[in-house]
């Protein structure tokens, strides 16, 4: 075939191939019109309902991612939650839990636990009912009635009322008893007026009464047999107490055979009846040790939550994220108590002197927390108290000017006291006496600090540190020339025990004026202040007294002592703040909590 008619035949071939596609795309084009484009107009009218939907579906989603990711939280958080075995180390030695008795750290643990009180402490230290629903003081403040909350029991399970409150507090009046109570409630007459009301009725109107309403109290059934003479030896006392306080006693166990070696665990559970509901946690064990080193070593290999005042942490110990170091302020003062009647002590420009020569804060720079100082018979805060007479730090020249002016000088030679180089004297006789104090870090260094200071000034102080148990017996009998010591004062401003001149005769049964003050301003100011009711009244009563405190010097105020708690661990539930003693730490351990569990988060 010729080249021509190839190409002429492809030509047409193509026209015709071209015309195809031209009524190919032609079709294509008015059918997606006719079948697919024409639509979005039938879609018009629906548009909002499918937009609706569309919002809808898109929320789900979202809805969905979010509740997920809040799903994965609730499964990774740990939330405290009851249950867990709590354990308190202790250096002492536990023998006797009954409230009329307990005194020491453990003693007064293991009470605290097992007796409940008519009225405790909350956490701003206000007084508010344990035991007790409420309380009414009568117009002439000597007749106090005490009602009680209903359907208490004792963790025997029988009912506790009233007749269990007086039953209380006439064996602690009972001079059989011995109780170391017996003092504070002398000549007050107590009785039950029907199962849940208790009248108390005073010899003279006492406006810080209620304050002494928070011993435990001791079930009548169980002791009523008991002869007074044998109640301190009575196995309720330690193998067989019974009480109404958040842990009932479970198990004693012992190890060791000397005081040296001895042990000593004591297991409770929660009361399920008591009036606040049953603790979180499931069992609480007091551990007594020795010694202390005894107590850190138990707390680092974890066979004790918690130790009691330790005197210092060994450093990884310290390093350990996972320990909490709380130290509370106690309502209570450390004093230097000048023996007032007797020695160089007698002169009140004496006392002066080593008051204007003492700089509290060099006393208190080796403490681990910045403490209170005291300046005051009274405790800042405290009803009544006055800057205006408190004690001040007016260094060691006008310190040694006010000895310089009552007689005091330094010798031109040293042929008086050879030995003493140095120190003041008048009439020949050296101006030293003696300083008691505990034999513990922290009053070594503050004794360290006083010598160093009151020696700049002339004076020489000879220093004697004993035993926690060889003290209490010096300061009972004033055996001391100084003493540093600790009192408890309570959020009450009544102190007429401790300053009133009444409490420093021989024949007082407490005798806790350490100082043998004796003032008649004082003396009258104390005991206007304690009976009135009127907090206004009160405050200016108590003013005259203060201002003869100040004046007088019958003692040198240091600071307010810290409590000292080291837990491993968070305890959920409990809060640093004051506490009015020790025990107090215990006043919401129903509501502690030391275990951990995945919750959801609040």
């Amino acid at each position: 075939m010729q080249p021509r008619t190839l190409k002429s035949r492809f030509r047409r071939l193509f026209r015709l191939r071209k015309k195809q596609v031209a009524a190919f795309g032609s079709l294509a084009e008015s059918q997606l019109e006719r079948n697919f484009l024409r639509k979005f107009d039938r879609l018009r009218p629906v548009w909002r309902f499918v937009s609706v939907w569309l919002v809808l579906a898109l929320l789900l989603i979202g809805c969905v991612v979010v509740q997920t990711r809040a799903l994965g939280g609730y499964h990774q958080s740990l939330q405290p939650a009851a249950g867990g075995i709590y354990s308190e180390g202790i250096v002492d030695s536990y023998t006797n839990a009954n409230p009329l008795y307990a005194t020491g750290q453990a003693n007064g643990t293991v009470s605290k636990l097992l007796f409940a009180s008519l009225f405790k402490y909350d956490e701003k230290n206000n007084l508010i009912g344990d035991l007790a629903e409420s309380y009414q003081a009568d117009p002439t403040g000597t007749r106090y009635t005490v009602r009680l909350k209903p359907n208490l029991t004792w963790h025997d399970g029988k009912p506790l009322t009233a007749a269990d409150v007086v039953f209380t507090y006439r064996t602690i009046q009972n001079q059989d008893v011995q109780s170391p109570l017996n003092v504070s409630w002398q000549d007050v007459t107590i009785s039950a007026a029907g199962a849940r009301t208790a009248l108390f009725v005073l010899p003279n109107p006492l406006s810080s009464f209620p304050h002494s309403l928070t011993t435990g109290i001791i079930p009548q059934h169980q002791l009523k047999n008991i002869s007074p003479a044998n109640l301190r030896s009575a196995q309720f006392n330690t193998v067989k107490p019974v009480g109404s306080g958040p842990f009932k006693l479970a198990t004693i166990e012992v190890r060791g055979n000397s005081p040296s070696t001895r042990q000593e665990e004591i297991a409770m559970v929660p009361f399920e009846g008591y009036h606040a509901g049953p603790p979180n946690i499931s069992s609480f064990i007091i551990r007594t040790f020795p010694d202390e080193a005894g107590l850190i070593e138990s707390f680092r290999n974890q066979t004790v939550t918690a130790m009691v005042s330790p005197s210092k942490l060994p450093e990884e110990t310290q390093r350990d994220i996972d320990v909490q170091t709380m130290s509370m302020p106690l309502t209570a003062a450390n004093m230097v108590f000048f023996k007032t009647t007797d020695g160089v002590l007698r002169e009140a420009p004496v006392r002066q002197a080593l008051v204007a020569a003492t700089d509290i804060s060099k006393l208190t720079a080796d403490t681990p927390k910045p403490v209170l100082p005291v300046r005051s018979p009274l405790l800042q805060g405290s009803p009544g108290y006055n800057p205006k007479f408190q004690q001040s730090y007016q260094g060691p020249e006008k310190a040694a000017a006010i000895l310089q002016a009552a007689g005091w000088s330094v010798p031109a030679s040293n042929l008086s006291s050879p030995s003493v180089p140095g120190i003041r004297a008048k009439n020949g006789k050296p101006l030293m006496f003696r300083l008691y104090a505990q034999n513990s870090p922290e009053y070594e260094s503050v004794v360290k600090s006083l010598r160093q200071q009151w020696r700049a000034i002339g004076v020489d102080v000879q220093v004697y540190m004993q035993s926690g148990t060889d003290l209490p017996s010096t300061a009972a009998n004033h055996s001391y020339d100084a003493l540093l010591y600790g009192i408890s004062l309570g959020v009450d401003p009544d102190e007429y025990v401790y300053w009133h001149s009444k409490q420093a005769d021989v024949r007082s049964p407490s005798r806790l004026n350490f100082s043998e003050y004796k003032s008649d301003i004082a003396d009258a100011a104390l005991e206007a202040g304690r009976t009135r009711t009127d907090t206004n009244l009160r405050i200016v009563k108590y003013q005259p007294f203060l201002q003869a405190w100040q004046q007088d010097a019958p003692a040198l105020g240091l600071y307010q002592p810290h409590f000292s708690y080291v837990t491993r661990g968070q305890v959920h539930g409990f809060n640093e703040r004051t506490l009015t003693q020790a025990t107090d730490r215990f006043n919401t351990v129903e509501k502690w909590m030391i275990r951990r569990i995945p919750q959801p988060i609040n």
